[in-house]
């Protein structure tokens, strides 16, 4: 039996990495755990979710302002600390007692009024950490 490593895996179906690993753990994807623990997916698994189309329809969430986002790594927690310099605000949401910080434009947290014990949801993706208000 052919295994292959996540990330070649992910790389076979044109999804991410993280995509990949959350099918795993939601059962989409069937995977085989080494004895040091890291997952090896089946040839097998690959040409099944090929066949079904790995990139079925995108699992959309929805802003505070009824726009959709595809984004899933969305956190929401609680602004604690806001710094603004020149044209930059630095925000800090506090989100289960860890700080997520992010670096937006200050035009952008004057719009969305983002101010400590205001709700604001950081959404993740791969570098950026972008904050939504509510």
């Amino acid at each position: 039996m052919e295994l292959l490593r996540p990330s070649e895996a992910a790389k076979e179906l044109g999804v991410s990495y993280p995509t990949l690993k959350q099918w795993i753990y939601r059962g989409r994807l069937q995977s085989v755990t080494t004895p040091g623990g890291h997952h090896r997916i089946p040839r097998a698994e690959i040409d099944r979710i090929s066949r079904e189309g790995a990139r079925g329809p995108s699992q959309k969430r929805k802003r505070g302002d009824g726009a959709r986002i595809s984004g899933r790594n969305k956190l929401r927690g609680r602004v604690v600390d806001v710094r603004h310099e020149g044209l930059l605000s630095q925000i800090q949401i506090d989100v289960g007692g860890q700080i997520v910080t992010s670096i937006i434009t200050r035009a952008g947290a004057d719009e969305m009024r983002l101010r400590v014990g205001v709700e604001a949801s950081a959404l993740i993706k791969a570098t950026e950490v972008m904050i939504i208000r509510g």
